[in-house]
């Protein structure tokens, strides 16, 4: 199983101290942290996609690229990519460069982002969000997986006779998540193609989850990918930990009065009552993270979001090491035990390609 964390990428005034970071200080703060969670022993670091302020992460494969640059193991993810407003022929080329900068330490997170002027901004339509996704990842598949393409669809210019460059390494396309918060149309889309599918479950309650994440998993199954145990699932989550509970509390109580998402909203307490949102004790955000596999089975990815709402960078990176020390090797050994044979790992470029070379030793046997 793989563990990590998401930024939005927010730049917003810390309550306690008034203080309001600039772009410039954001950017090189988020390149701080997805540094740090490598040497925490995180497996995945993941960006957003924003065009709009308070934002800064307009560009995730630029940002990713040079991250990339700076570290050596760590899974370079997007949390997400816009599907219906990205162009899915440039979306192809940046992750394909991105997959050589990395060495294929490259995985994508589609979605349809949560800001509707951003649909005009790129000269779409927002009514048009369901139809544009399906689209535009029709494309971007056939982009990384045919030599050359002639295409004709309803949104975008037809294409002849175009090849992608660069090829994806190896062959092999980089792994796809779907990713939604309530949307059943994006389960389906990512059960049709047997891709993995991200319930991003950070404003839900566990019902919701477990209806998405289980029709996913039934139409998985349905379309012959395999069980529904076999279905590959990620989620979100959100924590702030001290070791002491009530320090967590009351010191990240002004941070989500205040944030721009959930601020003068449902209490902190209705709120983490309700949602996956953990604030305590390394041992609470272990019972409650354990705890997610209750209503979608075993699976394979765990994404947090620490670094929102204005929290200072020092106290975020305060947040990765509890993870990497306190946290996440009891999440593994936990959810290692009695995981069920077959339930797939969590997705890298080498297991694609493993994946993908048996496949060709199984066609060759069949063949002789």
């Amino acid at each position: 199983m793989q563990f990590g964390i998401f930024t939005v990428g927010d730049v917003t005034t810390d309550p306690t101290t008034g203080h309001t970071p600039t772009e410039a200080e954001r950017i090189r703060a988020t390149v701080a942290i997805a540094r740090k969670a490598e040497e925490v022993g995180l497996d995945v670091f993941a960006t957003g996609e924003h065009h709009n302020p308070p934002f800064v992460p307009s560009s995730p494969t630029t940002l990713l690229a040079y991250i990339a640059a700076q570290t050596e193991r760590i899974i370079l993810s997007t949390s997400t990519t816009l599907i219906t407003t990205s162009d899915p022929v440039k979306i192809a080329e940046d992750f394909s460069v991105l997959q050589h900068l990395s060495g294929g330490r490259t995985d994508v997170m589609l979605g349809r982002g949560n800001t509707g002027p951003v649909y005009p901004w790129f000269g779409q339509d927002i009514r048009q969000a369901i139809p544009l996704t399906v689209e535009n990842y029709g494309l971007l598949r056939r982009l990384w997986r045919e030599e050359t393409v002639d295409w004709e669809g309803k949104f975008r210019s037809a294409l002849q006779g175009f090849t992608l460059a660069p090829r994806p390494l190896d062959g092999v396309p980089p792994f796809v998540w779907h990713a939604s918060i309530r949307t059943p149309e994006i389960a389906e889309l990512a059960a049709y193609f047997g891709d993995g599918f991200f319930a991003n479950h950070i404003f839900w309650p566990a019902s919701h989850t477990r209806e998405l994440v289980g029709l996913y998993r039934r139409r998985f199954a349905h379309y012959g990918h395999g069980t529904p145990e076999q279905a590959v699932v990620g989620l979100g989550g959100q924590v702030f930990m001290r070791p002491s509970s009530q320090d967590a509390v009351n010191e990240f109580r002004p941070y989500f009065d205040n944030a721009p998402v959930y601020g003068h909203g449902p209490s902190l307490e209705e709120f983490t009552r309700q949602t996956p949102l953990t604030v305590g004790s390394p041992a609470e955000v272990i019972e409650k993270t354990l705890g997610f596999r209750e209503y979608v089975g075993d699976y394979q990815r765990q994404l947090f979001l620490i670094d929102h709402a204005g929290l200072p960078v020092k106290t975020v990176l305060e947040q990765l090491d509890l993870l990497g020390e306190e946290v996440v090797p009891v999440l593994r050994r936990e959810f290692a035990e009695d995981r069920p044979a077959g339930t797939p790992a969590g997705p890298t470029h080498a297991s694609l390609l493993r994946a993908r070379e048996d496949a060709t030793d199984e066609d060759e046997a069949e063949a002789r």
